[in-house]
């Protein structure tokens, strides 16, 4: 495709995922291009983004592009937002997929993690991480530049293209994983349970 020319999809949805090179999001990636939509997957690592849509294409998904994004610089959304509107003119649907883990789990099985806390509510998990976990200062500092402030920039980025789309849709994807640690006092608990209650309503 070349540069500055738009790309003829005027019947096709188009979408942004984050952290599309692997786990959930390439999945999301894959799921959203065999219902005809057209995808644009970023990942930090080029490699790893590229040879990700290449597996993608290898399956018969053609609706597949990569695009570099580091969602905490603000610079690279801004060029992703570009990006889009020079070959699509516009984005139809964000998600906001890319995340990193807050803490360090400390646990004494070779079960995955995940296996570890199957079975458990919210809360349950939440505290379980707490006991089993540690976090750096670079660990915290890490989770709020690309967990939080990197949705912030993307998100304020590709929000104009959004916004002219007649139907936009944007998701964020969380996780008990990228949480950063906190002190579980009495009213905090409680506060916690409230809010919880409240999302999953």
């Amino acid at each position: 495709m070349e540069r500055g020319a738009v790309c003829n999809i005027s019947d096709k949805r188009v979408a942004v995922v984050t952290g599309g090179n692997k786990g959930i999001g390439l999945e999301v990636c894959r799921q959203l291009a065999s219902k005809g939509v057209f995808v644009v997957l970023t990942a930090r690592d080029e490699t790893r983004g590229n040879v990700a849509a290449r597996r993608l294409h290898a399956s018969g998904l053609s609706d597949v592009v990569y695009h570099k994004l580091d969602v905490s610089d603000p610079s690279s959304a801004a060029r992703l937002a570009d990006f889009v509107k020079n070959k699509f003119g516009k984005l139809d649907i964000l998600i906001n997929n890319a995340g990193v883990i807050g803490a360090t789990a400390e646990i004494d099985t070779t079960a995955p993690l995940k296996d570890v806390l199957v079975g458990k509510n919210a809360m349950e998990r939440l505290q379980w991480l707490l006991e089993h976990s540690t976090e750096t200062y670079d660990q915290a500092e890490e989770c709020l530049r690309i967990n939080y402030f990197g949705t912030k920039y993307v998100t304020e980025a590709l929000l104009p293209l959004l916004q002219a789309s007649s139907d936009g849709r944007l998701v964020n994807v969380s996780s008990n994983y990228g949480l950063l640690r906190v002190n579980l006092s009495s009213a905090s608990t409680q506060q916690f349970i409230r809010a919880n209650s409240c999302h999953t309503c």
